[in-house]
């Protein structure tokens, strides 16, 4: 097999009693796919967090430093969503780590999974909507640094705008950001992705493929990226407490098919993110992630030999 995912423990922080972020889906998702064997034990790997100098090739010095003193201001810490702590620091450079080992391994195997990730709301200065570090961001740019890929395309389809993505990468034309979104959503103030393909609130499934189907091929042959980071979010599922489309699992698992037999079929690897999910029952988040990953290992169960 393959496929190779990254987690670590210390994905779920410790949080307030009552917080509304959904902390242990991360837990629960990797309990599923050991429990319902969808990959062996052996195959889920903790990372290793990301450093210093690969975060600043996204975020500024004073943010960075900002986070590791405890010195951010209450509008800052307040922003995140989460309370300040070391813990939470870790938490981002190991959820950050995930995706660039899932980005390494997805160049040499087709494909790489992180069990968290998706923080596509932080800014090169300022966290925001949950999100502190830039984890796709952070491994574009130490792939293109290293000079591994040339180029590469974030697909973003969590159900709120990569805003953060968008604008990190709004000069920087050897990286194509690809945001399907909810209109009307948080960020309030939208910024301007490559292509965004803002959505009307209640679409279903069959209108939501329709525009996938009519755009990602089109990008995949126009920009030729040699890595595609996948934010494959839970939440334009129907039963989303901040969502605002009306996705069966069904119609999020041909999603992901879709996206992921695109990237085959253009032989491009792809890293795939977990990004966002906040039903009220937290078993329908893990059940529309573990379905993703389910996906990802059936495309890509072959030999160890079979690289791209």
């Amino acid at each position: 097999m393959s496929l190779q995912a990254f987690y670590s423990p210390n994905f779920a922080l410790p949080l307030p009693e009552n917080h509304r972020f959904p902390m242990s889906k991360y837990t629960r998702l990797f309990q599923r796919l050991v429990e319902d064997s969808i990959i062996p034990h052996e195959a889920i790997r903790v990372p290793a967090a990301v450093t210093d100098e690969e975060i600043l090739r996204v975020h500024n010095p004073g943010y960075l430093e900002a986070l590791k003193d405890g010195s951010l201001e209450r509008l800052a810490i307040r922003r995140i969503g989460f309370p300040w702590s070391d813990e939470l620091l870790e938490r981002s450079r190991l959820s950050c780590g995930g995706t660039l080992e899932a980005a390494r391994r997805a160049l040499t195997h087709g494909v790489g999974v992180n069990l968290a990730g998706g923080t596509h709301h932080a800014f090169p200065d300022f966290g925001q909507g949950y999100c502190v570090l830039n984890d796709c961001a952070i491994a574009v740019r130490a792939l293109l640094a290293e000079k591994h890929i040339q180029n590469a395309l974030i697909l973003d389809l969590d159900v709120h705008q990569g805003n953060g993505t968008a604008a990190i990468f709004a000069e920087q034309a050897e990286v194509f950001t690809f945001s399907m979104h909810g209109a009307r959503l948080f960020p309030h103030r939208k910024e301007k992705s490559d292509l965004d393909i803002p959505l009307e609130d209640g679409l279903g499934d069959m209108d939501y493929l329709e525009r996938l189907y009519g755009s990602l091929p089109k990008v995949l042959e126009q920009f030729q990226p040699e890595l595609v980071c996948y934010l494959a979010g839970a939440d334009p599922y129907i039963h989303d407490r901040i969502g605002s489309l009306s996705l069966s699992k069904q119609g999020l698992a041909e999603r992901d098919h879709f996206v992921l037999t695109s990237c085959r079929k253009y032989e491009i690897p792809v890293a795939v993110v977990m990004s966002g999910g906040y039903a009220r029952c937290i078993d329908d988040i893990v059940d529309i992630h573990a379905k993703t990953i389910q996906i990802a290992s059936s495309l890509y169960a072959e030999s160890e030999k079979d690289h791209f």
